[in-house]
């Protein structure tokens, strides 16, 4: 008499365990990449703004301007970005200075970068 024989393989129930086991950590792969793709998408922004932002107040202090104090919105794009300067002025204690903040954003969007500086109307 010949001994019964044994098959080796997986049961329908372990198969179907695994594939929800691949399907979950696939799924939780695929979230990860989103956040990770939305986050050089947002720093690219922040970091186009941070240069309009820059660039702006580099702007200032090339044509010597002493601007009024008040707030003044121009527009300012970087790259694809059309982004909108909004500047700060300020008096300070001593009247040859200027302080001004200069805050680059999307149109009525979040600002995104802020930079501070001193203008003077010493050479």
């Amino acid at each position: 008499m010949n001994p019964p024989q044994t098959q080796a393989g997986f049961t329908l129930l372990e198969v179907l365990i695994a594939l929800a086991i691949v399907s979950i950590a696939l799924a939780a792969s695929i979230r990860a990449l989103g956040v990770s793709a939305g986050g050089a998408h947002a720093m690219q922004q922040r970091s186009l703004a941070l240069q309009a932002a820059e660039n702006n107040l580099a702007e200032l202090r090339l044509q010597r301007a002493f601007p009024v104090v008040g707030r003044t919105t121009v527009p300012c794009p970087q790259g694809p970005l059309a982004l909108e300067c909004e500047q700060q002025v300020q008096s300070t204690v001593n009247g040859n200075f200027r302080q001004v903040t200069v805050r680059a954003r999307l149109e009525q969007g979040p600002v995104l970068a802020q930079l501070s500086g001193l203008l003077s109307l010493l050479p």
